[in-house]
């Protein structure tokens, strides 16, 4: 019996389905914990196959080529190093399951499933719904009884208890929880009430990186008896936290202090997730870099200042294609603000004259908007034009264009211009949030930025966006996003938001909008998902459907 352990937490990003280069990254985590001592390596759940895998995780040949790669990673263990725990898609007599994998000693040790069935978001993401396994009981790590809770395991008090009953000496979890605000407080608190209902300690791993519409925030950490926090990981970044337990004279386990770096919240994490979401889909997309069309806006400045903290200056083209009309005066403030962002950020600048092709399009449809007032029609076939020249320009290059429309047009079907996009980085953030995001950036620069430090939006530009009058017929910024938030996010009935402020007509007047922009927004870029649960599902609506009146 041993009275020593060393376990290493791995928190790495892979990228979902591909094996190869996942493989990679668990063979470097493994060979860097052997360097420092470690007896156990624990990844995080889908460490091998990456998530969420949607309907890739019921596919015949991918499950073929996930139990290769598990088996050849088996087979390093050969080696006499530390054992190795991974998580991937399995098949099981019951169905297709979250599984953890102990890798020890040249072959796959033992197999565990997660069993439980309600996953909330703590340990995994909600697009992937495995099926449940048995209950189980600890596993054997070098002498040692482990209990592990695979992903939406830790959420519930059932699995740790059988654990604990089991003869299980300390708990581990192995998660893919995505981001949300308090979410990686959330996961702590789970795992703290799991300590204290069985007396175990618990170690916890947990997924990083951008994939699809989620972001895992990693944030990694092990609790000893009571609950006291004695490790803690970084949100946003891979890192190996190696953590040392001792067994006590009454037989416990304790861990001696080790690294803990306290996490990033609020605005500072909100931040951290999008850099580290638009950092990972291009990268993991193998695209050169991305193309912004700035405006000389808030939400085009904030989007700029976001690819340049994740991808570099170098990697980033501003382009500035204004669209004709409006006072001469607002046009060439908009033209100025949009060169001071780029010289701020230090990436590249181009100019794209759109009135040679708006003209010849005005002139042909001349005719069919004749007798017509067709102002309307031709402000947004021009914003689309002007999207679409901005995505053949990204094609061009192989880069990714970005969409600078934020979650509060989006939800009113006031973006046209999302034509063409391939990533939306502001998908999920309200109109009030991107201020707080621009003034927050403005007074710091995020951890592992590769952006400039200090001012990156302009002041003018913060002062015009406070100063904005809301579009013809609705209210401030502010009052649409509490609106909004309360029609599709709380589900609040038109009485409560009434009682909240808001006019009846106003509620009425927002929720048609709505609704008749579903299908724009079924045909919008997807975007990084950082709300809350409830909020970050945009709720989904028939097209054409004919329930517009709430009363």
């Amino acid at each position: 019996m041993t009275d020593r352990l060393s376990i290493a937490l791995a928190q790495i990003n892979p990228a979902a389905g591909n094996l190869a280069a996942n493989a990679s990254r668990l063979r470097s985590a493994r060979a860097e914990a052997a360097a420092r001592g470690a007896d156990l390596v624990v990844c995080p759940a889908a460490a091998v196959s990456g998530a969420p895998l949607l309907d890739l995780a019921a596919l015949p040949a991918f499950l073929d080529a996930v139990q290769a790669t598990v088996q050849a990673l088996a087979e390093d263990t050969a080696d006499g190093g530390p054992a190795l725990l991974v998580g991937a898609p399995w098949r099981g007599e019951l169905g297709i399951h979250n599984a953890a994998l102990l890798l020890d000693g040249g072959k796959i040790a033992t197999v565990r499933f997660q069993a439980a069935t309600d996953l909330g978001e703590i340990g995994a993401p909600e697009e992937d719904r495995f099926d449940s396994g048995p209950m189980p009981g600890p596993m054997n790590v070098r002498g040692v009884r482990i209990g592990l809770l695979v992903g939406g395991d830790l959420a519930t008090g059932e699995v740790a208890e059988t654990l604990a009953e089991s003869g299980a000496e300390m708990l581990v979890a192995m998660l893919a929880g995505p981001f949300g605000p308090g979410g990686a407080d959330e996961r702590v608190q789970a795992a703290v009430a799991r300590v204290v209902e069985c007396g175990l300690p618990l170690a916890a791993v947990n997924l990083v990186g951008g994939q699809e519409e989620r972001v895992f925030d990693g944030g990694s950490f092990a609790l000893a008896p009571g609950g006291r926090l004695v490790a803690q990981a970084p949100l946003f970044a891979e890192h190996l936290l190696l953590t040392r337990w001792e067994r006590g004279e009454d037989g416990g386990w304790d861990s001696f202090e080790a690294e803990t770096i306290a996490p990033a919240e609020g605005v500072e994490a909100l931040y951290g997730a999008l850099v580290l979401g638009l950092h990972d889909i291009v990268t993991k997309s193998a695209a050169p870099g991305v193309v912004v069309g700035l405006t000389g806006g808030l939400d085009s400045a904030l989007v700029a200042a976001i690819a340049v903290d994740a991808l570099g200056p170098e990697r980033v083209l501003a382009v500035r294609a204004p669209l004709p009309g409006g006072p001469t005066a607002e046009l060439a403030d908009s033209l100025n603000d949009a060169a001071e962002i780029v010289e701020l950020l230090g990436c590249r600048l181009d100019n794209v004259a759109l009135a040679p092709v708006l003209k010849a399009t005005d002139s042909l449809l001349a005719p069919a908007f004749a007798g017509r007032e067709p102002a309307v029609a031709a402000d947004r076939l021009h914003a689309r034009l002007r999207a679409a020249t901005l995505a053949a320009l990204a094609e061009r290059m192989g880069a990714l264009l970005l969409s600078t429309v934020d979650r509060t047009d989006r939800l009113l079907g006031l973006a046209p211009e999302e034509t063409g996009c391939a990533y939306a980085v502001l998908a999920d953030v309200p109109k009030t949030v991107v201020l707080e995001l621009a003034r927050w950036r403005n007074a710091n620069q995020p951890a592992g930025s590769r952006g400039p430090a200090g001012l990156v939006v302009p002041e003018r530009v913060l002062a015009r966006r406070m100063k904005a009058e809301a579009p013809a017929g609705l209210p401030s910024a502010e009052a649409l996003d509490d609106l909004l938030s309360g029609l599709l996010d709380g589900g609040l009935p038109p009485a409560d938001l009434v009682a909240r402020g808001h006019a009846a007509g106003m509620v009425a007047t927002v929720w048609r909008l709505v609704v008749q922009a579903e299908a724009d927004r079924r045909r919008a870029p997807p975007g990084p998902r950082v709300s809350r649960r409830t909020v970050a599902q945009l709720r989904r609506f028939p097209i054409a459907g004919g329930f517009t009146d709430l009363r």
